[in-house]
């Protein structure tokens, strides 16, 4: 296996796992349906819940994880797994990297931000325990600080408004705009304290009025959309007949993507429906279920960051990889580094 960059490829380092509920685990083994002996590719390891999982079933896993926190966590798993489970620092659309010719039985995505993440004030991706204003999964590059600090207005309005569908997306911007001349924005409750100060928080509000900010400021430093199309286009071509592509999504926006992609290689055709077909293209994927399945209740109860979880799956046809993507339409934003020249 080759590196990424710097980085080092498949390794483990000195900490074990932070604690952490995976979603929907078993529906996520039942669609992965992994073998012993089989190949799972985990783009998302995190604290390696589903990971453990599949290895318990016998199968071999190959994690990925940008952060190298949870690459570092791994060891221990990487240790006692008797070889079986090998990890990967980089992205998870660098997934034909880290499987270096191998083919996977499956590939499992898990998209979102772990509660290790989250629980870690020093990572700054929540405004429930005060910490800087970073929100890098990767520990690297323009932090969510630089953006709120350094955007343009109009580029801000848009990063709260589409990613957070934020609905007062542009009183926030101006309203950090005229703060940040005089005092820079350098940790989570700054920024949270000065949203609620300007929006205002009934007492029966169900959830913080910086929570979209948080969340569209998340996803923007961490590019997620773009990751995650490039992510689905990368396991097409690596799975082949009857492998299986297993995403769970936290949020609308990543479902959204997800819900596309699986329809419109699923769909087979182009053309009006008042003309004959012009051509016909091929279904790169068959769905056995079809729609998204939901956290029960009892899981919900056991553990609220479930509640919004969603799992899509497809199986692998004998059609040739597409690369097409145009269908994502992803919001057009600043690229980061141009959103703070």
């Amino acid at each position: 296996m080759t590196g990424v960059g710097a980085m080092p490829s498949r390794q483990g380092a000195e900490r074990g796992p932070a604690r952490h509920v995976p979603v929907l685990l078993d529906e996520v083994a039942k669609a992965v349906a992994a073998k012993p002996g089989e190949l799972v590719l985990d783009g998302t390891f995190g604290a390696g819940g589903y990971a453990a999982r599949i290895l318990a079933d016998g199968a071999r896993v190959i994690g990925i994880d940008r952060d190298p926190d949870a690459i570092a966590g791994g060891a221990e798993m990487v240790a006692a797994s008797g070889g079986a489970l090998a990890l990967f620092h980089g992205k998870f659309s660098q997934l034909e990297e880290a499987l270096d010719g191998e083919k996977p039985a499956a590939v499992m995505l898990d998209i979102g931000v772990s509660s290790m993440q989250i629980d870690e004030a020093e990572r700054g991706f929540s405004f429930m325990r005060d910490g800087p204003l970073d929100m890098r999964m990767a520990q690297k590059g323009p932090s969510a600080a630089d953006v709120v600090n350094g955007g343009k207005v109009a580029d801000l309005i848009r990063i709260f408004g589409i990613l957070g569908e934020e609905k007062y997306a542009g009183r926030i911007a101006r309203m950090i705009e005229k703060r940040r001349m005089t005092q820079r924005f350098e940790t989570t409750r700054d920024l949270a304290e000065a949203i609620q100060t300007l929006v205002g928080r009934r007492h029966d509000d169900k959830i913080h009025p910086a929570t979209r900010v948080f969340q569209a400021l998340r996803i923007h430093v961490n590019d997620e959309l773009g990751e995650l199309a490039r992510a689905l286009i990368a396991s097409e071509k690596v799975l082949n007949e009857g492998g299986r592509l297993v995403v769970v999504t936290f949020h609308s926006l990543e479902d959204r993507i997800v819900k596309k992609y699986f329809a419109d290689r699923i769909g087979g055709s182009r053309g009006s429906r008042h003309l004959p077909d012009m051509h016909v293209i091929a279904p790169t994927f068959t769905q056995v279920r079809k729609g998204a399945t939901d956290p029960t209740e009892a899981e919900i109860a056991r553990n609220p960051r479930s509640r919004s979880a969603k799992l899509r799956f497809g199986v692998r046809t004998d059609a040739a990889a597409r690369s097409d993507a145009s269908f994502f339409d992803l919001p057009v934003l600043p690229q980061l580094q141009a959103a703070l020249d």
